[in-house]
């Protein structure tokens, strides 16, 4: 069954005195993109996590986000050697001295000088730990794709009720065009009296007028190239394929048939149908863009 591309995942546990957590989102995108967000120690596994990722999902923007809390996961505390920096600016006062620059020198000086700061010790972790991560990093991804999953089932409700709502009505204008034909000929003959009132009325060239009205407001065709094309949306709606993008073409084949429908039928009826199937066409379509 179809899935949808927004989900919320969220798992933790507890390691070496440290609490792992792992947050997983995801949101509608047009293909799969992957943001991933993890500890500076966990930088050189980001490709593992990502191709994890990837297998699991195959449209949608994904976030995750990896954290951890606990003793000894403090690592935002930056040193600042003094000693450097003083000679640095000491320095700078020499060349300004030197070459007579008005300006003082400013704190923005300093900060280009990267040796002045001493980044955060990185802390080795065991492979117990590092295990674990990954568990919990898995798990968040299983929530995500269940929930996915069932947002998938809530689409799937709605978009069959609203492909039955067509169906009805293309139901209705399939039986509807006839009618069409008939009243026109009615109309033609009774006009045709009108205007040639004492003369005999030539049935064959009426029957021969008719039959071209007939044939260019024809709309069997286009009928049954969109019940099949419902055939083929509940079909995809049942797949365990990631078909969003097969269902975006098939309603455009759709929306594209019931104008056709709509330009070669002036019938007042029929025009009131085709404004519908085009809402409820717009309604599946805003649906669509949330299918993987």
């Amino acid at each position: 069954m179809i899935k949808s591309m927004t989900g919320y995942g969220r798992a933790d546990t507890v390691c070496d005195g440290k609490n792992i957590i792992v947050e997983a989102k995801s949101v509608n995108h047009r293909f799969l993109e992957i943001l991933l967000r993890t500890p500076s120690s966990l930088f050189p596994l980001e490709m593992d996590y990502k191709k994890k990722i990837a297998e699991k999902f195959k449209r949608g923007r994904i976030e995750v986000f990896i954290k951890f809390e606990g003793e000894g996961t403090d690592l935002s505390k930056v040193s600042l050697n003094m000693e450097i920096a003083r000679d640095y600016y000491n320095v700078l006062n020499k060349l300004k001295n030197e070459f007579k620059i008005e300006s003082p020198v400013a704190l923005e000086n300093l900060t280009c000088f990267r040796d002045i700061f001493t980044p955060p010790a990185e802390t080795e972790l065991s492979a117990l730990f590092l295990e674990e991560v990954k568990k919990t990093f898995l798990e968040a991804l299983t929530i995500l794709a269940s929930m996915r999953q069932e947002e998938g089932f809530v689409l799937y409700q709605d978009m069959q009720m609203r492909l039955g709502i067509i169906s009805g009505i293309l139901e209705n204008i399939g039986s509807r065009a006839p009618q069409v034909v008939t009243e026109y000929q009615k109309r033609l003959s009774e006009r045709v009296q009108e205007l040639i009132e004492g003369y005999a009325l030539d049935e064959s060239r009426l029957a021969q007028e008719v039959a071209i009205m007939a044939e260019r407001t024809d709309i069997t065709e286009e009928v049954v190239r969109i019940q099949s094309h419902i055939g083929q949306f509940n079909a995809l709606l049942q797949s365990n394929e990631s078909e969003g993008r097969k269902i975006d073409f098939l309603l455009q084949e759709m929306n594209r048939e019931i104008n056709t429908i709509g330009s070669k039928v002036g019938d007042v009826e029929i025009t009131r149908h085709v404004i519908e199937v085009k809402s409820e066409l717009g309604k599946l379509r805003e649906q669509a863009q949330n299918i993987e």
